[in-house]
Formats: structure tokens, sequence, C-alpha cells
């Protein structure tokens, strides 16, 4: 934990990052993706669920290579996909309080867009955490792990990687945060395709839980709790 001690930015992932996989809200959006893919290219579910996970895999996000081969709007595909309720997701207090209790700029990261973040981080009761967001409209719907995404987290946020460290549930997306000299948290917690890219050296702590890690850093930088 000693490298904490350097950290003056604590960059979050948002999706099954700030909150746990059991809470079934990447169910709801899964399904609202494919039934957009479905209407989008007239496809059947089997069909528009295949071609969901691939355009995923290949350009980061169904959006992506929905823009890359369709022409797909952003702003009308983010609106539908994002339209579930988050009813399943509970409030975290405990998380909220570990989350005031680092030193530091808090931002998300995410390759989902602003207004959806909002409103999941008002759920969890974190809104008032958070002092940036650089999401998908930002990044030009060049989403993580390309290259570009995390120069603009950079250019926006005015960052210096050496003093940053990321959490992420996808091992891939933290590739690119370790070669620009960030440390990287990867929460192991079951995320579909989380998994890819998780044996190669670019993970600096492998966690299933995020506040209960949170709290052996701020155990180990002896920082007064927020709670």
């Amino acid at each position: 934990m000693e490298q904490l001690r350097l950290i003056e930015n604590w960059v979050f992932d948002l999706d099954n990052t700030l909150y746990p996989v059991s809470s079934g809200i990447h169910h709801l959006m899964d399904v609202r993706i494919r039934g957009f893919v479905a209407r989008f290219l007239r496809l059947d579910d089997a069909e528009a669920h295949r071609v969901q996970k691939s355009y995923f895999r290949g350009y980061g996000t169904t959006l992506s290579g929905l823009m890359a081969e369709h022409g797909a709007d952003p702003y009308e595909y983010l609106a539908d996909v994002h339209d579930f309720p988050l009813d399943a997701m509970d409030d975290a207090p405990r998380l909220a309080g570990r989350l005031a209790a680092l030193p530091g700029r808090k931002l998300i990261f995410t390759n989902a867009d602003a207004p959806y973040a909002r409103r999941v981080l008002d759920r969890l009761g974190l809104a008032d955490i958070f002092d940036d967001i650089v999401d998908i409209h930002a990044i030009s719907y060049r989403p993580k792990p390309a290259q570009h995404a995390y120069d603009v987290l950079l250019a926006q946020t005015g960052i210096d990687p050496a003093r940053s460290i990321f959490f992420e549930d996808m091992a891939r997306n933290l590739a690119p945060a370790k070669a620009m000299g960030m440390q990287t948290v990867w929460i192991n917690n079951g995320s579909d395709l989380g998994h890819l890219g998780s044996e190669a050296d670019h993970i600096d702590h492998r966690i299933d839980d995020l506040a209960s890690w949170l709290d052996s850093a701020i155990d180990g930088l002896q920082i007064q709790r927020a709670d």
C-alpha cells in the first residue's frame, strides 16, 4: 500500500465497478442493447445477440460498432439502452464513506454517457463525491481501451498519471492506463467478458470487492474514515 501515498487522483469506471454485478443492472442494460440492435438492424434476437457481442469485442462498445458499421446515432442509442429503472441498485453508504475519505480528486471514466452516470451516482448516494465525469461523448465515441480515450481523460482533467490510480471491472481497459504510468486495480466480480486481458502484467491489484479494498487502503494510509 506504500505506493498509494503518491495518489492524488482516484479514477473509477462506473458500471459493475461502483456497484456489484449481482444487482442485475448489467442484465437490464444487456437486454436493452440487444433490443436496440434487433430493431435497428432488423434482426432476430439470436443474431442481434451475436452482433452485439461481436461489436463489443471488436470495437470496445456495441455503440462504436453500430456507428462504424451502420452509422447509428449515439444519442438515440444511449437514450434507448439506458432507459430502464435503477430500483435493483441499492444505495451504498459504506462505499460513500470510503470514497469521501480518500485524499485528492475522485473521477468517473466511463464508456457510458454522463446523464446515465449521474443517475447511477444519485441512486448510489455518491453524487456529491465525484469531481468530474469523462464520458463516451467526451472521448468522441472511441471507447476504452482505445488510447484516445485515455488521452482525453488526461486532457480534460489535467491529472498526472504517475499520481493516479484507475479502478475497472474490464481487465483489458487497464492496459493503457498502466502504460501511461497509472496504478491499476481490476475488480474481478464476474462482469461479462471482464476477464479478457486479465492474464497480462498490467494489473497492480486484483480485488473482488471495492469497499473492502478501500478499507485496507484507508487503514494503510491512516486516514480517518468519513463514516
